[in-house]
């Protein structure tokens, strides 16, 4: 919004910082990181005098999480609300890209928090039916895909680029809108599944969050991109905006998440901002990266399928307890042993997934 101020600069004056994406995504930050402060601590009062009883604790969940009975949900409404302005203030509103990532972002996040009151309501874990929940974000992710392809240039239309490989495009024809579903839905779920711990989540969140936010601006900038070999997405680096906004939003949560946390992000925010970056890796031709660079997400969501699976075959698990850093907690894991290693994780697979850009 503010960047239509840029019409009002007239040589170097204030308002011409404004055409800047890379100015405009620090404002964003800066405003979402203060809007998390200066909010964060009413929404948990009010949150807390709301739900009374806060999230329900699983009871064959790990020991430790019954310390945790009465922490409010879905503090994920913080780091959305944020986003939300943060981007609506910094973002160029005339690039469908924005509005593609926005769309599935709250959609994703209606669904969470839609999850999180029959959880509070109803005081038990079981929340909205996940066939409801799924079928809702089929159709969001779907909506989204099919934008996404409408949207891009003709070249990319329904083309999956590969990293590593120079100027390679798989034709996906009618199969890249299921195939972008498949990205947004596994996306949303899996960083649903790694939100278990005391903030686990939020910061993996964040990492790639800043990953995708470079490699958008890279995509969108026609120097960089010709530089680099990579395929030009003209308009995707207004997305920079956005995970900039996220990045801060998160960190205003983290304040109040970090253990022991005074908040649950709840599905509201991990479903979100899962979604997000779904769609994000989706706009910007980079879903493999997001793979790579979300990794932890993968193995998370992966081990719930592989212990749901060999559960049903053997009557056996694999795992002491999924998701996987259940598992680790059973062996007798600290929590923040388990949170710092897993962001540290986090952090060198986001640098692997950097380095498919200059590796060609």
């Amino acid at each position: 919004m503010l960047y239509w101020l840029s019409g009002l600069a007239e040589g170097g004056d204030i308002f011409n910082l404004f055409r800047y994406i890379t100015f405009r995504a620090g404002a964003a930050f800066f405003t979402a990181l203060l809007f998390g402060f200066f909010f964060g601590r009413p929404l948990i009062n009010f949150l807390r005098r709301k739900q009374k009883k806060g999230q329900p604790i699983r009871d064959d969940g790990p020991e430790t999480h019954f310390t945790k009975a009465g922490t409010p949900t879905m503090g994920g409404l913080l780091i959305l609300s944020a986003l939300l302005v943060s981007t609506l203030l910094w973002a160029r509103l005339d690039s469908p890209y924005i509005w593609i990532v926005l769309f599935v972002t709250y959609g994703f996040g209606l669904i969470g928090f839609a999850d999180d009151y029959a959880k509070v309501t109803k005081q038990n874990t079981r929340g909205v039916s996940s066939r409801v929940r799924l079928l809702i974000g089929l159709v969001i992710a779907a909506i989204a895909g099919a934008a996404a392809a409408y949207v891009h240039p003709a070249e990319l239309t329904n083309q999956l680029a590969l990293p590593v490989f120079k100027n390679v495009l798989v034709n996906l024809g009618f199969v890249f809108v299921p195939f972008a579903v498949i990205v947004i839905v596994g996306a949303a779920n899996a960083v649903n599944l790694t939100d278990g711990l005391d903030g686990l989540a939020v910061m993996p969140v964040m990492i790639a969050a800043a990953t995708f936010g470079i490699i958008a601006y890279f995509v969108g900038n026609i120097n960089f991109s010709d530089y680099l070999g990579l395929h030009y997405v003209p308009g995707t680096g207004e997305i920079l905006v956005f995970t900039a906004a996220l990045i801060g939003g998160g960190l205003g949560f983290l304040w109040y998440n970090a253990p022991p946390a005074a908040v649950f992000m709840g599905d509201t925010g991990s479903l979100a901002l899962g979604g997000a970056l779904g769609a994000i890796a989706v706009v910007t031709k980079h879903e493999i990266v997001l793979a790579i660079v979300g990794g932890l997400f993968v193995v998370e969501a992966l081990s719930v399928i592989i212990q749901v699976a060999y559960f049903k075959r053997t009557g056996k698990r694999v795992f002491l307890m999924a998701p996987i850093h259940h598992h680790f907690e059973k062996k007798g894991w600290g929590e923040a042993q388990i949170v710092i290693r897993f962001w540290i994780i986090s952090l060198i697979l986001a640098l692997i997934g950097l380095a498919t850009l200059k590796v060609r």
